[in-house]
Protein backbone atom coordinates (compact mmCIF):
# COMPACT_ATOMS: atom_id res chain seq x y z
CA UNK A 1 0.00 0.00 0.00
CA UNK A 2 1.44 3.40 -0.97
CA UNK A 3 1.38 6.44 1.31
CA UNK A 4 -1.64 8.08 -0.31
CA UNK A 5 -3.73 4.92 -0.07
CA UNK A 6 -2.69 4.52 3.56
CA UNK A 7 -3.59 8.16 4.26
CA UNK A 8 -7.05 7.64 2.77
CA UNK A 9 -7.49 4.76 5.21
CA UNK A 10 -6.32 7.03 8.04
CA UNK A 11 -8.89 9.65 6.98
CA UNK A 12 -11.63 7.01 7.10
CA UNK A 13 -10.60 6.16 10.65
CA UNK A 14 -10.62 9.85 11.62
CA UNK A 15 -14.10 10.38 10.21
CA UNK A 16 -15.41 7.56 12.41
CA UNK A 17 -14.46 9.37 15.61
CA UNK A 18 -15.45 12.95 14.71
CA UNK A 19 -17.33 14.51 17.58
CA UNK A 20 -15.93 12.17 20.25
CA UNK A 21 -12.38 13.42 20.78
CA UNK A 22 -12.60 17.11 21.76
CA UNK A 23 -10.43 18.89 22.82
CA UNK A 24 -8.18 16.50 20.94
CA UNK A 25 -8.48 16.37 17.15
CA UNK A 26 -10.11 13.41 15.37
CA UNK A 27 -7.00 11.75 13.95
CA UNK A 28 -6.58 8.45 12.12
CA UNK A 29 -3.36 6.43 11.84
CA UNK A 30 -2.18 3.43 9.82
CA UNK A 31 0.92 1.31 10.47
CA UNK A 32 2.48 -0.36 7.44
CA UNK A 33 4.94 -3.20 8.04
CA UNK A 34 8.31 -3.57 6.29
CA UNK A 35 6.58 -4.97 3.21
CA UNK A 36 4.11 -2.10 2.97
CA UNK A 37 1.17 -4.16 4.19
CA UNK A 38 -1.33 -2.80 6.71
CA UNK A 39 -0.35 -4.00 10.16
CA UNK A 40 -2.62 -1.85 12.30
CA UNK A 41 -5.12 1.00 12.10
CA UNK A 42 -6.47 3.28 14.77
CA UNK A 43 -8.12 6.56 15.66
CA UNK A 44 -7.97 8.94 18.60
CA UNK A 45 -10.04 7.75 21.53
CA UNK A 46 -12.14 10.03 23.79
CA UNK A 47 -10.24 12.46 26.07
CA UNK A 48 -7.88 10.64 28.39
CA UNK A 49 -7.58 7.71 26.00
CA UNK A 50 -4.70 6.98 23.63
CA UNK A 51 -4.10 8.95 20.46
CA UNK A 52 -4.44 7.39 17.01
CA UNK A 53 -0.76 6.45 16.65
CA UNK A 54 -0.74 4.53 19.92
CA UNK A 55 -3.94 2.65 19.06
CA UNK A 56 -2.55 1.67 15.64
CA UNK A 57 0.84 0.66 17.10
CA UNK A 58 -0.82 -1.59 19.68
CA UNK A 59 -2.77 -3.33 16.94
CA UNK A 60 0.33 -3.69 14.77
CA UNK A 61 2.44 -5.17 17.55
CA UNK A 62 5.92 -6.34 16.51
CA UNK A 63 5.10 -5.76 12.84
CA UNK A 64 5.55 -2.01 13.42
CA UNK A 65 9.34 -2.38 13.74
CA UNK A 66 10.98 -1.16 10.54
CA UNK A 67 7.63 -0.11 9.17
CA UNK A 68 5.92 3.21 8.36
CA UNK A 69 3.39 5.16 10.37
CA UNK A 70 0.92 7.18 8.31
CA UNK A 71 -0.93 9.80 10.38
CA UNK A 72 -3.42 12.53 9.52
CA UNK A 73 -1.79 15.04 11.91
CA UNK A 74 1.85 15.55 12.86
CA UNK A 75 2.50 13.31 15.89
CA UNK A 76 2.42 15.26 19.14
CA UNK A 77 5.58 16.02 21.09
CA UNK A 78 4.28 16.92 24.53
CA UNK A 79 2.89 15.45 27.72
CA UNK A 80 -0.81 16.07 28.15
CA UNK A 81 -3.23 13.50 29.47
CA UNK A 82 -1.09 10.97 27.61
CA UNK A 83 2.64 10.80 26.81
CA UNK A 84 4.00 12.15 23.49
CA UNK A 85 3.10 10.05 20.47
CA UNK A 86 6.63 10.51 19.12
CA UNK A 87 7.91 8.49 22.08
CA UNK A 88 5.63 5.60 21.20
CA UNK A 89 6.67 5.71 17.54
CA UNK A 90 10.38 5.72 18.39
CA UNK A 91 9.96 2.94 20.94
CA UNK A 92 8.11 0.81 18.38
CA UNK A 93 11.04 1.11 16.00
CA UNK A 94 9.25 2.54 12.98
CA UNK A 95 11.66 3.61 10.26
CA UNK A 96 9.42 6.26 8.66
CA UNK A 97 6.50 8.53 9.48
CA UNK A 98 4.26 10.29 6.96
CA UNK A 99 1.69 12.87 7.99
CA UNK A 100 -0.75 15.19 6.23
CA UNK A 101 -0.95 18.39 8.30
CA UNK A 102 1.46 20.06 10.70
CA UNK A 103 0.16 20.55 14.24
CA UNK A 104 -0.70 24.26 14.64
CA UNK A 105 -0.69 24.01 18.43
CA UNK A 106 2.71 25.33 19.58
CA UNK A 107 2.52 23.22 22.73
CA UNK A 108 2.10 19.95 20.83
CA UNK A 109 4.13 20.79 17.71
CA UNK A 110 7.68 19.70 16.98
CA UNK A 111 6.98 16.03 16.51
CA UNK A 112 8.45 15.91 13.01
CA UNK A 113 11.73 17.50 14.12
CA UNK A 114 11.99 15.16 17.10
CA UNK A 115 11.43 12.11 14.90
CA UNK A 116 14.08 13.28 12.45
CA UNK A 117 16.53 13.70 15.34
CA UNK A 118 15.86 10.07 16.25
CA UNK A 119 16.73 8.94 12.72
CA UNK A 120 13.16 8.41 11.54
CA UNK A 121 12.48 9.42 7.93
CA UNK A 122 9.66 11.99 7.88
CA UNK A 123 7.38 12.90 4.98
CA UNK A 124 5.01 15.84 5.37
CA UNK A 125 1.97 16.98 3.38
CA UNK A 126 0.59 13.62 2.21
CA UNK A 127 -2.99 14.38 1.03
CA UNK A 128 -2.92 17.52 3.14
CA UNK A 129 -5.89 19.11 1.33
CA UNK A 130 -8.07 16.04 1.87
CA UNK A 131 -7.28 16.01 5.58
CA UNK A 132 -7.46 19.77 6.19
CA UNK A 133 -10.77 19.97 4.32
CA UNK A 134 -12.04 16.71 5.81
CA UNK A 135 -11.92 15.36 9.36
CA UNK A 136 -9.64 18.11 10.70
CA UNK A 137 -11.43 21.06 9.09
CA UNK A 138 -13.26 22.31 12.18
CA UNK A 139 -10.47 21.54 14.66
CA UNK A 140 -7.85 23.34 12.57
CA UNK A 141 -10.13 26.38 12.29
CA UNK A 142 -10.55 26.44 16.08
CA UNK A 143 -6.78 26.20 16.56
CA UNK A 144 -6.13 29.07 14.13
CA UNK A 145 -8.86 31.46 15.25
CA UNK A 146 -9.97 30.42 18.73
CA UNK A 147 -13.58 30.42 17.50
CA UNK A 148 -15.87 27.56 16.53
CA UNK A 149 -16.20 26.61 12.88
CA UNK A 150 -19.72 27.53 11.66
CA UNK A 151 -21.42 25.67 8.83
CA UNK A 152 -24.69 27.02 7.45
CA UNK A 153 -26.74 24.03 6.35
CA UNK A 154 -30.00 24.34 4.43
CA UNK A 155 -32.22 22.50 1.96
CA UNK A 156 -33.59 24.23 -1.09
CA UNK A 157 -35.34 23.73 -4.38
CA UNK A 158 -33.30 24.33 -7.52
CA UNK A 159 -34.79 27.83 -7.69
CA UNK A 160 -33.61 28.70 -4.18
CA UNK A 161 -36.85 28.25 -2.22
CA UNK A 162 -36.80 26.78 1.27
CA UNK A 163 -40.57 26.23 1.35
CA UNK A 164 -43.60 26.37 -0.90
CA UNK A 165 -45.80 29.47 -0.99
CA UNK A 166 -48.07 27.99 1.72
CA UNK A 167 -45.09 27.49 4.03
CA UNK A 168 -44.86 23.70 3.66
CA UNK A 169 -41.30 22.40 3.49
CA UNK A 170 -41.42 18.73 4.41
CA UNK A 171 -39.79 17.32 2.50
CA UNK A 172 -37.90 19.32 -0.10
CA UNK A 173 -34.98 16.92 -0.24
CA UNK A 174 -34.79 13.15 -0.29
CA UNK A 175 -34.48 10.59 2.47
CA UNK A 176 -30.81 10.16 1.55
CA UNK A 177 -30.16 13.88 2.07
CA UNK A 178 -31.98 13.88 5.39
CA UNK A 179 -29.96 10.87 6.56
CA UNK A 180 -26.79 12.78 5.70
CA UNK A 181 -27.98 15.73 7.78
CA UNK A 182 -28.56 13.48 10.78
CA UNK A 183 -25.09 11.97 10.36
CA UNK A 184 -23.58 15.46 10.45
CA UNK A 185 -25.67 16.42 13.47
CA UNK A 186 -24.36 13.40 15.35
CA UNK A 187 -20.77 14.66 15.09
CA UNK A 188 -21.49 18.39 15.56
CA UNK A 189 -21.08 20.16 18.88
CA UNK A 190 -24.09 22.45 18.51
CA UNK A 191 -27.05 23.24 16.24
CA UNK A 192 -28.26 26.83 16.09
CA UNK A 193 -31.75 28.01 15.08
CA UNK A 194 -33.76 31.16 15.65
CA UNK A 195 -36.95 31.52 17.62
CA UNK A 196 -38.84 31.91 14.34
CA UNK A 197 -37.92 28.38 13.31
CA UNK A 198 -39.07 27.07 16.69
CA UNK A 199 -42.43 28.83 16.32
CA UNK A 200 -43.04 27.70 12.74
CA UNK A 201 -41.54 24.20 12.59
CA UNK A 202 -41.25 23.11 16.25
CA UNK A 203 -38.13 21.05 15.45
CA UNK A 204 -36.57 18.57 17.88
CA UNK A 205 -33.08 19.27 16.46
CA UNK A 206 -31.86 15.79 17.32
CA UNK A 207 -29.57 13.39 15.51
CA UNK A 208 -31.33 10.20 14.55
CA UNK A 209 -30.33 6.87 13.10
CA UNK A 210 -31.90 5.48 9.90
CA UNK A 211 -34.42 3.52 12.01
CA UNK A 212 -35.56 6.72 13.73
CA UNK A 213 -33.87 6.02 17.05
CA UNK A 214 -31.80 8.71 18.73
CA UNK A 215 -28.09 8.60 17.92
CA UNK A 216 -25.77 7.88 20.85
CA UNK A 217 -24.30 11.39 20.67
CA UNK A 218 -26.51 14.47 20.52
CA UNK A 219 -25.39 18.05 19.85
CA UNK A 220 -26.22 20.98 22.07
CA UNK A 221 -29.39 22.66 20.78
CA UNK A 222 -29.15 26.45 20.66
CA UNK A 223 -32.11 28.80 20.21
CA UNK A 224 -31.27 32.40 19.34
CA UNK A 225 -33.61 35.39 19.62
CA UNK A 226 -35.36 37.80 21.93
CA UNK A 227 -38.81 36.19 21.94
CA UNK A 228 -39.91 33.67 24.55
CA UNK A 229 -40.53 30.16 23.26
CA UNK A 230 -43.12 27.78 24.61
CA UNK A 231 -42.03 25.45 27.39
CA UNK A 232 -43.77 22.73 25.37
CA UNK A 233 -41.48 23.25 22.35
CA UNK A 234 -39.82 20.02 21.27
CA UNK A 235 -36.42 21.69 21.32
CA UNK A 236 -36.75 21.79 25.12
CA UNK A 237 -37.45 18.08 25.55
CA UNK A 238 -35.10 15.65 27.27
CA UNK A 239 -33.51 14.25 24.11
CA UNK A 240 -30.54 16.61 24.45
CA UNK A 241 -29.40 19.74 26.24
CA UNK A 242 -30.62 23.15 25.07
CA UNK A 243 -29.18 26.64 25.39
CA UNK A 244 -31.37 29.70 24.84
CA UNK A 245 -29.43 32.87 23.97
CA UNK A 246 -31.40 36.13 24.22
CA UNK A 247 -29.72 38.01 21.41
CA UNK A 248 -29.90 38.69 17.68
CA UNK A 249 -26.19 39.40 17.42
CA UNK A 250 -24.29 36.56 15.70
CA UNK A 251 -21.04 37.64 17.36
CA UNK A 252 -22.62 37.18 20.78
CA UNK A 253 -23.77 33.71 19.74
CA UNK A 254 -20.26 32.77 18.62
CA UNK A 255 -18.86 34.05 21.91
CA UNK A 256 -21.38 32.00 23.89
CA UNK A 257 -20.28 28.90 21.96
CA UNK A 258 -16.56 29.58 22.25
CA UNK A 259 -15.97 26.25 23.98
CA UNK A 260 -17.36 24.40 20.95
CA UNK A 261 -15.57 23.44 17.73
CA UNK A 262 -18.15 22.30 15.14
CA UNK A 263 -21.35 24.39 14.96
CA UNK A 264 -24.22 23.86 12.52
CA UNK A 265 -26.46 26.82 11.66
CA UNK A 266 -29.87 25.47 10.69
CA UNK A 267 -32.03 28.52 11.17
CA UNK A 268 -34.35 30.15 8.67
CA UNK A 269 -33.65 32.92 6.16
CA UNK A 270 -33.55 35.73 8.71
CA UNK A 271 -30.95 34.11 10.96
CA UNK A 272 -28.90 32.95 7.98
CA UNK A 273 -28.87 36.48 6.59
CA UNK A 274 -27.71 37.89 9.91
CA UNK A 275 -24.83 35.41 10.18
CA UNK A 276 -23.79 36.05 6.58
CA UNK A 277 -23.83 39.81 7.10
CA UNK A 278 -21.72 39.36 10.21
CA UNK A 279 -19.17 37.30 8.27
CA UNK A 280 -19.10 34.43 10.76
CA UNK A 281 -20.03 31.56 8.43
CA UNK A 282 -17.07 29.41 7.42
CA UNK A 283 -18.80 26.93 5.13
CA UNK A 284 -22.12 26.52 3.35
CA UNK A 285 -23.75 23.13 2.85
CA UNK A 286 -26.64 23.39 0.42
CA UNK A 287 -28.81 20.35 -0.23
CA UNK A 288 -30.42 21.16 -3.57
CA UNK A 289 -33.41 19.16 -4.82
CA UNK A 290 -34.39 18.99 -8.51
CA UNK A 291 -37.78 20.60 -7.92
CA UNK A 292 -39.22 24.05 -8.63
CA UNK A 293 -41.35 25.84 -6.04
CA UNK A 294 -41.43 29.53 -6.90
CA UNK A 295 -43.07 31.80 -4.36
CA UNK A 296 -41.65 34.23 -1.83
CA UNK A 297 -39.95 31.96 0.73
CA UNK A 298 -36.25 31.95 -0.06
CA UNK A 299 -33.39 30.20 1.71
CA UNK A 300 -31.85 33.48 2.89
CA UNK A 301 -33.00 37.06 3.40
CA UNK A 302 -30.93 40.23 3.23
CA UNK A 303 -27.18 39.59 3.24
CA UNK A 304 -26.24 43.23 2.80
CA UNK A 305 -25.66 43.09 -0.97
CA UNK A 306 -27.02 46.10 -2.86
CA UNK A 307 -25.45 45.40 -6.26
CA UNK A 308 -23.76 42.57 -8.11
CA UNK A 309 -20.44 44.35 -7.60
CA UNK A 310 -20.78 43.76 -3.86
CA UNK A 311 -21.91 40.13 -4.04
CA UNK A 312 -20.50 37.75 -1.46
CA UNK A 313 -18.08 35.51 -3.32
CA UNK A 314 -17.85 31.84 -2.42
CA UNK A 315 -16.23 28.93 -4.22
CA UNK A 316 -17.15 25.29 -4.48
CA UNK A 317 -15.23 23.09 -2.11
CA UNK A 318 -17.03 19.91 -3.13
CA UNK A 319 -20.05 18.82 -5.19
CA UNK A 320 -21.62 15.44 -4.46
CA UNK A 321 -24.75 13.65 -5.66
CA UNK A 322 -26.83 12.42 -2.75
CA UNK A 323 -29.79 10.32 -3.79
CA UNK A 324 -31.69 12.41 -6.37
CA UNK A 325 -30.31 15.62 -4.87
CA UNK A 326 -26.97 17.44 -4.98
CA UNK A 327 -24.92 18.53 -1.98
CA UNK A 328 -22.93 21.71 -2.59
CA UNK A 329 -20.12 22.56 -0.19
CA UNK A 330 -18.86 26.14 -0.45
CA UNK A 331 -16.13 28.08 1.33
CA UNK A 332 -15.34 31.81 1.15
CA UNK A 333 -13.82 32.77 -2.21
Amino acid sequence: MNLEAAMRLAVQQAEKVKGTTYPNPPVGAVILDRDGEVAGVGATEPPGGPHAEVVALRRAGERAAGGTAVVALEPCNHYGRTPPCVDALVAAGVSAVAYAVADPNPIAAGGAARLAEEGVAVTAGVLSDAVAGGPLREWLHKQRTGSPHVTWKFATSVDGRSAAADGSSQWITSEAARADVHRRRAVADAIVVGTGTVFVDDPALTARLPDGALADRQPLRVVVGEREISQEARVLNDDSRTMVIRTRDPHEVIKALSDRTDVLLEGGPTLAGAFLRAGVINRILAYVAPILLGGPITAVDDVGVLSIAHAQRWRFDQIDPIGPDVLLSLIPG
